[in-house]
């Protein structure tokens, strides 16, 4: 059995109390996952931004909001992990400054100032030691080439590489790389038939063999 950690869903960064960054990401991969991991006996802890989708009961839940607040949590909850699966979409950029109150309309542009946010995964996998991460690479093209730069640059163990049309829908197509750029396995259908896959080979490369390739 491992211990696994699964991040989820989008966060928001906030502009003022009222108004946020975020995206689309709804937690149904994140959600995929921890049913398929705990279907093969592993414990699981979810560390999620807001979403409305419900995860296993089984699995152990921390809500997060922002992107800081999803790094902190996860940073904790790996320290008593096996391995992470970096499955949540955090905000890439947060304001410079927030409001305290809520922005008037003026009639006249509202500039914003952002700056970059920490890397969730990146961060992890920097002091993962003979722990493993898995990446997801979500991008608009050069899927496989993106997916392959963003695992060495992560220090990921795999990356899964999928389009922006996972984003809150049931469905998804993925590809599963390893670090010498093999696609190990391709996998379309359900999230929750991908999941099973995904999981399969991270069963099969990482956990079975009790180490990072």
């Amino acid at each position: 059995m491992a211990r696994i950690l699964i991040t989820s869903g989008p966060t928001r960064q906030y502009i003022d109390p009222v108004r946020y960054l975020t995206n689309a990401s709804s937690g149904r991969m994140g959600a995929a996952l921890a049913v398929a991991a705990l279907e093969l006996g592993h414990e699981v802890t979810i560390v999620s931004g807001p979403v409305e989708v419900a995860y296993p009961a089984a699995a152990t839940v921390w809500p997060v909001t922002s992107t800081e607040e999803m790094l902190a949590a996860a940073r904790q909850a790996f320290a008593q992990c096996d391995g992470l699966i970096g499955a949540a979409a955090p905000c890439d950029y947060r304001p410079e400054h927030v409001e305290r109150h809520k922005i008037a309309k003026t009639g006249e542009p509202l500039l914003l100032r952002l700056l970059e946010t920490d890397d969730v995964v990146a961060t992890l996998a920097a002091d993962k030691g003979a722990r493993w991460v898995v990446g997801f690479a979500l991008e608009t093209d050069d899927h496989r080439l993106r997916a392959l730069a963003k695992l060495e640059r992560k220090r990921c163990d795999l990356m899964v590489s999928n389009g922006v049309e996972a984003m809150n829908s049931p469905q998804n197509r993925v590809e599963i790389l390893d670090p010498a750029g093999q696609v190990l396995r391709e996998a379309s259908g359900t999230k929750q038939a991908v999941a099973r896959e995904i999981l399969a080979v991270i069963q099969e490369r990482l956990i079975a063999r009790g180490a990072a390739p």
